[in-house]
């Protein structure tokens, strides 16, 4: 099967050669030896949910300015597999829109006629950084966001004011499929590679897009925490929305909350739900979205899931958990034991995580009921996993 000119080349697609049926099978293979130490003869596996999308899936993605070879031409994209350094010019990618492989075309091509210069990981010198892109599926509109140092004197002999102005003039006159509805300029000078907002400006149209799931809306930034595949997180949630069951009247704890996508969902049905997440961005966000959600039985709050759960005013009926890749802090797993709670929903983005945290609540007198993967990555190794655990 073809796939694309850089597959095996980009660290994207792993799977790419593969059809889709075959990467299904070899995620449920994976996942079931990963997963087998925490089954029992009585526990109902359901197999890998499909994306509903297999190609343009992605909503989002952070492209890094570099160069293929050591003083090479500017390229924008994904760094090369196993190269810390080398940077390839990722614009005609299959996972996602063709919108996103039009501007990261056009802007690579902007910067390079006016010779701009990349960041570089060992001097830290020059200006472009990266290009953080996101669409909504529900509208089609897109939030491009230039991500740079501060501008090196003798750079360009524009200003970065004109730059700038120049580069969003680009962008507005690409023919595309959905719409541009907002272009930001943020600013970073850390010394980590990493995507960090010391500062955002915008530059055209607004700061954010509008994104659907299961009948909600959600705002959504350039660095808000939001399920990359939106079509795939309808099916992760009605996956997890079948899971919890009959809330009516309950209270529902969703700890690792995020922008609290799953916290609203819950709260639909339930009396009160709490949604407990460390970073404050995400709180902030999930409080907006609750208000344009209309939803007055949430509460978002800050702070160490550790820490914030004793303060909380009323006991879970049910316990909802989306931990981070490393599973749950191990202090944790005796404070949700000690609810004693019939059932508990955990989503696990790591499965292996799951199975040490398993390990614990088995001790505890719980069981894995029913468990399914979500294939949320299409072309990748990754796959999400859902567990409903019971108490024996």
């Amino acid at each position: 099967m073809e796939w694309c000119e850089l597959n095996n080349i980009c660290g994207g697609c792993t799977y790419g050669g593969m059809t889709y049926e075959e990467q299904l099978n070899e995620k449920e293979k994976k996942l079931k030896e990963i997963l087998h130490p925490s089954f029992d003869e009585e526990t109902v596996w359901e197999g890998v949910l499909p994306s509903p999308l297999k190609e343009g899936y992605k909503n989002k993605m952070e492209y890094s300015f570099g160069d293929d070879i050591k003083d090479g031409p500017l390229t924008l994209g994904m760094h090369k597999k196993k190269s810390f350094y080398s940077v390839v010019t990722c614009d005609d990618c299959r996972i996602v829109n063709d919108d996103y492989n039009r501007i990261v075309r056009a802007t690579v091509m902007f910067f390079g006629l006016f010779h701009i210069p990349y960041v570089h990981k060992r001097s830290h010198e020059g200006y472009l950084r990266h290009l953080v892109l996101r669409r909504s599926f529900a509208t089609g509109d897109i939030l491009a966001d230039l991500v740079t140092a501060d501008m090196p004197d003798g750079c360009c002999a524009l200003s970065e004011k004109e730059l700038l102005a120049q580069w969003t003039g680009m962008l507005l006159k690409l023919e595309l499929e959905g719409q541009i509805a907002g272009i930001l300029h943020t600013r970073n000078n850390s010394l980590s590679d990493a995507v960090k907002d010391e500062g955002t400006c915008v530059l055209y149209g607004d700061d954010h897009i509008t994104e659907g799931c299961l009948g909600l809306s959600f705002r959504i930034t350039p660095f808000s925490f939001f399920q990359t595949n939106s079509k795939g997180a309808e099916v992760l949630y009605s996956k997890v929305r079948e899971y919890v069951g009959d809330i009516k009247g309950k209270t529902v704890y969703d700890l690792y909350s995020g922008t609290g996508t799953i916290a609203q969902i819950a709260a639909a049905v339930a009396e009160k739900v709490y949604g407990v997440e460390i970073v404050q961005e995400a709180v902030d966000a999930a409080i907006q979205n609750a208000e344009i959600n209309r939803l007055n039985n949430c509460e978002f709050i800050c702070g160490d899931v550790l820490d914030v759960i004793d303060s909380l005013d009323k006991k879970p009926d049910m316990i909802i958990l989306d931990p981070p890749r490393d599973g749950l802090h191990p202090k944790m797993l005796p404070k949700i034991a000690s609810y004693g709670i019939s059932k508990i929903v955990y989503v696990a983005c790591k499965p292996s995580s799951f199975v040490r945290d398993m390990e614990y609540f088995k001790t505890a007198g719980y069981r894995v009921e029913r468990a399914s993967g979500c294939d949320m990555f299409p072309f990748t190794k990754h796959c999400e996993v859902i567990c409903l655990m019971s108490k024996m």
